[in-house]
């Protein structure tokens, strides 16, 4: 399944004549997604959707290695936690199915059909329901968090891609590529109570609770979108590298994947000033911070790796093979 209209033709992924869903201008991330939570340790395990290879990684992040790999099939995108880490919801939007995975036994327990491309996903912190957006019927589903089952459905913006949810379960947010604005959801209603406009072409959508404020990485116009959580208004747009996917704040810093740059941006956030710009593997896309803000986890589709970046030295210190194509657009760190 190809999204018509994205411009991106990655000529590696050409060559080795894989048939791939593309979601962008560009395409992955990372996001749907919450930064700058209170630290609670350090992660232990990573889940890493890997498209081209129609699987979910598991990474052991104490040691740096792959420990399982397991088939999904659809071309894995999306991915959340419930919030004990004990399931793990994966978005497959050829395969036009949400699948669920027990982490305890590592394996597919239950799948269900979800619209015509679930894409984006994400899990309301205090429900435990799972929120999947449709790119291609522009509309946002509720399922039940144990069966899959779809409980509601909403419409959206144009092409929704990341899915966020606030901290105390009540607002979800949906980051509307092409309709260029965050869509803006009641969750114990389930209706869309107004919009906010962004950049060009939304994809990760990010809710940083300790700045009260909200993140879109617009990979249209290169930039991200910095937004008032409280009062739903625009703040500023920040200039990144090319194609921004998912945005993660660890410390007091903001760190941007850059699909064709390589590489992440680095922004102060408070001042919203680019602090750095670092080398990572190529076509970087999903991205989470650590919850000990020490570290970001980032996953790069071309040189299918899962990579740490060291937030005081600001430089990679892990790279871990993980699958083909991995994406990790979401929450994959428990």
């Amino acid at each position: 399944m190809t999204v018509a209209g994205d411009t991106r033709i990655h000529s590696a992924r050409l060559r080795a004549g894989q048939f791939v869903f593309l979601m962008l201008l560009c395409t992955p991330a990372a996001n749907l997604a919450h930064a700058g939570e209170k630290a609670t340790g350090s992660a232990r395990t990573a889940y890493v959707t890997n498209q081209l290879g129609n699987s979910l990684s598991i990474v052991d992040l104490a040691s740096g290695k792959q420990t399982d790999e397991i088939s999904i099939g659809g071309k894995p995108a999306g991915i959340a936690l419930s919030h004990d880490g004990a399931r793990a919801y994966v978005a497959a939007p050829d395969g036009r199915e949400v699948i669920l995975v027990d982490t305890a036994t590592k394996a597919v327990v239950a799948r269900a059909a979800v619209g015509q491309g679930p894409l984006g996903i994400a899990v309301n912190p205090r429900t435990g329901i799972v929120y999947v957006a449709d790119w291609y019927q522009h509309r946002l589903f509720a399922l039940d968090p144990a069966t899959l089952a779809i409980k509601a459905t909403v419409e959206t913006g144009q092409s929704p891609s990341g899915v966020a949810v606030t901290a105390d379960g009540a607002i979800i947010f949906t980051a509307d590529r092409d309709s260029n604005q965050l869509s803006i959801i009641d969750a114990a209603t389930f209706k869309v109570t107004g919009t906010i406009p962004t950049g060009e072409r939304p994809f990760g959508v990010t809710i940083d609770d300790t700045a009260g404020r909200i993140y879109t990485a617009n990979v249209g116009s290169n930039s991200i979108t910095v937004l008032d959580l409280k009062s739903r208004m625009r703040v500023r747009d920040v200039p990144v590298g090319l194609r921004p996917y998912a945005v993660a704040r660890a410390g007091d810093r903001l760190f941007v994947t850059n699909q064709h740059d390589e590489s992440l941006s680095v922004i102060d956030a408070v001042t919203l000033a680019l602090v750095a710009t670092i080398r990572v593997g190529g076509f970087p896309e999903g991205i989470e911070a650590d919850p000990s803000g020490k570290a970001v986890w980032v996953a790069c589709w071309d040189a299918n790796t899962l990579e740490k970046v060291d937030v005081a030295t600001l430089t990679v210190t892990v790279r871990v093979p993980v699958g083909n194509g991995p994406r990790a657009f979401g929450r994959f760190l428990h």
